[in-house]
């Protein structure tokens, strides 16, 4: 494994807990990684250990070729963005940039200098005599990435450093971020549960569950090919039915029968594999119900539903649909057997470009056909 950072098995336990277990992952030159989980899944505990805040109990961690684990966090030449900035008030925002290159010696007019030309990069210009209260929180931030700078770090981490700005800022200056980031070819670790954040923010993204990396690609992968059932319904809306794989098609709990392509893996699969087919709200197609059973180029037919919720916001609209069982005449479907949910409709999420829903509007209790442009089998 190489590139600017590789960790290589990391454990880590507090007390008799464990919380990371051999995680192992590595940022090219230039890249930027996110780490995305639930809280507790260990990404904060992550950072610390490359930062040098807390020590691993077990593997290694290197910076540009160099084991940097056993170092203090001082030796390690890493810039740390912290949620709450961790600015000094009382000094103002070019001392506060500049404040790491003069307790390493350096000259007044050089690190006035430098502070100045980064106060420029990050737009703040007008703003070098102020203090961080006089600051919105997004010119605050950029003081503090600012400030990490200015040593010129090897990389940089970025702890949930913008989950306290409002909705509006955050967008704007996570892409202005990620466009200074891409100048500046510095490589980045970044934190965070937000998932639209980590789609925008990262190269590559790792989801962590349990202390372990479940999945780790770009986020045009993992949205499109999640390996587990976990990162579908983790990294955005995912629906997923229950089936299994019997001579060559799924046969669903929900009565009804897929024609899927199960390509190379199917191969190995035996007679009644348990399945998960997992698919996403925009993969869904809604149709007329006189369209029910019909099945259309590109699509596979789940039958008819019914709408049970609508709800519209501005560019898409959200729907919940029912999918109602059918039986088949087909003996095989006993297959499937205790899989069964004949007592319930299963409710699947929806998703439709606002042209979608004005060619065919819906409302709750009317019924529809239901298709799919595309599914992921995930073995059970």
């Amino acid at each position: 494994m190489s590139g600017a950072l590789s960790v290589r098995g990391v454990s880590k336990r507090f007390g008799d807990e464990p919380v990371l277990d051999e995680v192992s992952f590595s940022i090219a030159e230039g890249r930027s990684l996110v780490l995305l989980g639930h809280s507790g899944s260990g990404k904060t505990t992550i950072l610390r250990l490359i930062a040098g805040l807390e020590k691993p109990d077990g593997g290694e961690i290197y910076l540009r070729g160099r084991r940097i684990d056993p170092l203090r966090a001082r030796d390690r030449n890493i810039g740390v963005i912290f949620q709450n900035y961790a600015l000094f008030p009382g000094m103002t925002v070019v001392e506060n940039i500049g404040f790491g290159l003069r307790i390493r010696g350096v000259k007044r007019a050089q690190w006035v200098e430098a502070a100045l030309r980064l106060l420029e990069m990050v737009g703040l210009t007008e703003q070098r005599e102020k203090y961080p209260s006089q600051l919105s929180g997004g010119q605050q931030q950029r003081v503090a990435i600012a400030r990490a700078l200015a040593y010129q770090p090897a990389m940089l981490l970025f702890d949930e450093s913008f989950s306290a700005l409002d909705p509006q800022t955050r967008v704007g200056l996570r892409r202005e971020i990620r466009g200074l980031l891409q100048r500046l070819r510095i490589p980045a670790l970044f934190i965070t549960h937000d998932q639209e954040e980590a789609m925008e923010l990262g190269d590559q993204v790792a989801i962590l569950n349990q202390g372990r990396v479940e999945q780790i690609g770009t986020p045009r992968e993992i949205y499109e090919h999640p390996r587990t059932e976990f990162v579908a319904t983790f990294l955005g809306a995912a629906n997923v039915l229950t089936g299994r794989w019997v001579e060559g098609q799924v046969l669903l709990a929900e009565g009804r029968q897929l024609w899927v392509d199960g390509g190379e893996p199917a191969r190995a699969w035996r007679a009644a594999q348990p399945l998960k087919v997992v698919f996403r709200p925009e993969d869904v197609q809604l149709g007329a119900a006189d369209r029910h059973g019909e099945e259309r180029e590109g699509q596979l037919s789940l039958g008819w539903g019914e709408v049970l919720e609508v709800a519209f916001s501005g560019a898409s609209e959200w729907l919940v649909v029912g999918l109602h069982g059918e039986e088949t005449a087909d003996a095989r479907s006993v297959a499937v057997g205790e899989l069964r949910q004949q007592d319930r409709p299963v409710r699947l999420k929806v998703s439709r470009t606002k042209w979608e829903a004005h060619t065919l509007r819906l409302a709750p209790g009317d019924r529809v056909s239901v298709g799919l442009r595309a599914v992921q089998l995930l073995v059970d």
